[in-house]
């Protein structure tokens, strides 16, 4: 069966593309993901939290929103809560339901509006809902934000396709070759 993503799966899709995770390095220290190689490190003991975003990043939504979730019940401080409602967007657009993925989406945004990685997942889940007009808005902001981010771009191309998709152009010419006459006008034969 083909997912919303067409061919790819949700998990696949929205790990390459721009989930930030705290990751589990240890008990002490947690890892949010910069992506190009950058990570910002922050103090956490939210172990809930740390196996989350280590099941999202390898791949299993249902999990790693669970434990997620469990974690945000934890949370202590701001870090935490931001970075939790950031991966509980991510998770739940790994799990294509997209309802829930954009109720955090926000909630992370009305924490730290400087979030490239959440509008960046704001504006997918936006262009599989077909709501262009804002998913251009929030890549807009990603591109502001983060200007040269491959996300981005990934999700720009996205919606260019999903707002002009090629339709293939197949032109079957079933005339038959007919043997050519001298003397005798084609229509003629």
């Amino acid at each position: 069966m083909k997912t919303i993503f067409e061919g790819l799966s949700g998990a696949r899709l929205a790990a390459g593309l721009s989930m930030t995770l705290l990751l589990a390095a240890g008990t002490a220290v947690a890892f949010q993901n910069m992506g190009d190689g950058e990570v910002a490190v922050g103090p956490t003991k939210n172990a809930k939290l740390q196996d989350g975003a280590g099941a999202l990043d390898a791949g299993k939504a249902e999990k790693g929103v669970e434990l997620t979730l469990a974690g945000l019940k934890d949370a202590r401080g701001t870090l935490e809560r931001r970075t939790a409602l950031s991966n509980l967007c991510a998770g739940y657009l790994m799990l294509e339901e997209l309802d829930k993925a954009l109720f955090y989406c926000n909630e992370a945004l009305a924490i730290n509006d400087q979030n490239w990685r959440v509008y960046n997942n704001r504006a997918l889940i936006y262009v599989l809902q077909k709501r262009f007009a804002e998913a251009e808005a929030d890549l807009a902001m990603c591109e502001e934000l983060h200007p040269h981010a491959r996300p981005t771009k990934v999700v720009r191309q996205l919606l260019v396709h999903a707002k002009n998709p090629v339709a293939p152009m197949i032109t079957v010419d079933d005339r038959r070759s007919m043997p050519v006459v001298e003397g005798v006008d084609e229509y003629e034969q």
